[in-house]
């Protein structure tokens, strides 16, 4: 099953399940964001819009996802909101913007969704702009973390909506140029992790 098949079966259910639990994290990370008319804020993999109505007015945003079920429900909810944003179909692993346009990119439950979050941690430093950072929200083990049960469901899980083993500092080493700002538990005893990444280099 695909990504994109399994979160078309999930759209009608997954704010339900997924929002209560994890808003307080999200409004806590998005307040990070810029807040000036001239900065621009990539949200990737944005999903059913749960960081839509939690968004500071200001900055210009766009969104990516690769599931169109999703979108619509992010587009309804942008609509709600009166929110301005212009929500993109496509890869988080290939990203269809070029490079150093973004002032900010959000990362919220995408890394431990995707296969290949070295690539989707790679694109989000290729789009971003030299001095801008990149805000995390997800479930990662720590190094070293033995976590036997979280290891042996992953490979399920991870057909059917996110993985369960993803160490983040092995994310991180195999893209040159981000150095952590932060790094503080956020839920379920510190396995989901707010992490706020910086681009190397003068803004």
């Amino acid at each position: 099953m695909t990504l994109r098949t399994s979160y078309t079966l999930l759209a009608p259910v997954y704010d339900a399940v997924v929002e209560p639990l994890t808003a307080a994290a999200r409004r806590e990370n998005l307040a990070l964001l810029p807040q000036t008319p001239d900065a621009d804020v990539l949200l990737v993999g944005v999903g059913s819009g749960l960081d839509l109505p939690l968004l500071p007015r200001g900055p210009r945003y766009t969104g990516l996802d690769l599931t169109p079920a999703m979108l619509a429900r992010a587009r309804r909810k942008a609509a709600a909101a009166n929110l301005a944003i212009q929500l993109d179909e496509g890869d988080a692993r290939q990203l269809p913007y070029q490079d150093t346009l973004f002032d900010a990119v959000v990362l919220h439950l995408i890394l431990a969704v995707t296969p290949h979050p070295e690539r989707v941690l790679a694109e989000a430093a290729r789009v971003l702009w030299p001095g801008g950072q990149i805000l995390i929200l997800d479930k990662f083990l720590r190094p070293g973390q033995i976590a036997p049960l979280r290891r042996w469901l992953s490979p399920l899980a991870g057909l059917l909506a996110s993985r369960t083993d993803v160490v983040f500092e092995q994310v991180l080493a195999k893209t040159p140029g981000l150095e952590i700002v932060s790094d503080q538990p956020a839920l379920a005893g510190g396995w989901f992790r707010r992490i706020v990444l910086r681009k190397r280099g003068s803004a």
